[in-house]
């Protein structure tokens, strides 16, 4: 199998041990890894793919926690890099008692944002792999011309790009900083994953098949369109495919776009994916490969944290099989 490559924040999600209070009235967290592109790279590690993370991390023991539990899971740490210039990132979660959450972020800068376009190396990538990437570590900084330089060498080598911008608008100095940049990344993607408030902000179309349409732009050849329970639908080749979600009981949502996603991403892996054939393969295997992404975002709500609710394989096919 290829490797799945994901560049981007990795940072320790703070989560509340009482559910439905402001973070200002929560006297108690607990930690847990986190980090979208991060949870990603755990997700495909968990279900027997191969995963690399590509990041910085600060020098200190929260780095240190963090690379102890990806490696945990599986994940490949060997391009995750250190830094004595700035900490690691680190989110405080507020959640809601429907399992929704509201995120505050300390990191000005924080090491992952550090991380230098000369660090990426072309060497790293083949054909075969894919490399995700996310928006949240796409602001000015040297970080955003380490994505670009991935990308570019991911891409020469025959990988495919897979985007989830991830909108976190509090860590933007104004929402259309946001919106402009994550624009301007999207033609460098083949598969973007986009949620119905995202495409809505990006777009600001309320058509649906007119907002999807606007996002086939350069290499752009499937859009997964994600809709939380009602499940998500898949466009590619002017095609629309449709798919349902599975009924649980929702603990905390943190990391289930997440784990849809390395879901997804497992699955194309595992069916030997190429630049090429990527079209072919989502058409003919859209069935199988949105019921186990679908169901591997399910199951992560059920527990608290992302990368420590992440289902196996098993539980995955239970879910499906059972609905």
């Amino acid at each position: 199998m290829s490797t799945l490559f994901s560049i981007g924040e990795l940072l320790i999600d703070f989560i509340p041990l009482q559910k439905g209070k402001a973070l200002k009235d929560v006297f108690g967290f607990e930690r847990a890894p986190g980090g979208a592109p991060a949870n990603v790279a755990a997700t495909v590690a968990k279900y027997g793919g191969r995963a690399s993370m590509i990041t910085k991390l600060g020098n200190d023991p929260f780095g240190d926690f963090l690379l102890e539990q990806l490696e945990n899971v599986g994940v490949l740490t060997d391009k995750v890099f250190r830094s004595t210039e700035a900490n690691t990132g680190l989110a405080f979660v507020s959640l809601q008692d429907n399992g929704e959450r509201d995120f505050t972020f300390y990191r000005n800068p924080s090491a992952d944002l550090l991380l230098t376009e000369g660090e990426i190396d072309e060497k790293w990538f083949s054909e075969g792999d894919i490399l995700h990437f996310c928006s949240v570590d796409l602001v000015e900084s040297p970080m955003k011309q380490a994505h670009v330089k991935a990308i570019e060498f991911a891409k020469s080598k025959g990988a495919i790009i897979s985007f989830d911008p991830n909108v976190r608008l509090p860590l933007w100095d104004e929402p259309k900083e946001c919106r402009n940049t994550i624009l301007s990344f999207m033609p460098m993607a083949h598969i973007v994953k986009i949620s119905e408030e995202e495409l809505d902000f990006l777009t600001g179309t309320i058509n649906v098949e007119e907002a999807i349409d606007c996002l086939f732009v350069g290499d752009v050849k499937a859009i997964i369109l994600t809709k939380g329970e009602g499940g998500a639908d898949l466009f590619v080749r002017n095609k629309k495919y449709v798919s349902t979600g599975y009924k649980v009981k929702v603990y905390d949502t943190t990391g289930a776009g997440d784990a849809f996603v390395g879901g997804l991403l497992y699955q194309l892996l595992d069916k030997n994916t190429t630049q090429q054939n990527l079209e072919e393969i989502l058409e003919d295997n859209h069935r199988q490969i949105l019921a186990f992404a679908n169901a591997s975002g399910a199951l992560t709500t059920t527990g608290k944290g992302a990368i420590s609710s992440l289902p196996n394989k098993m539980d995955i096919n239970l879910l499906i099989s059972s609905q």
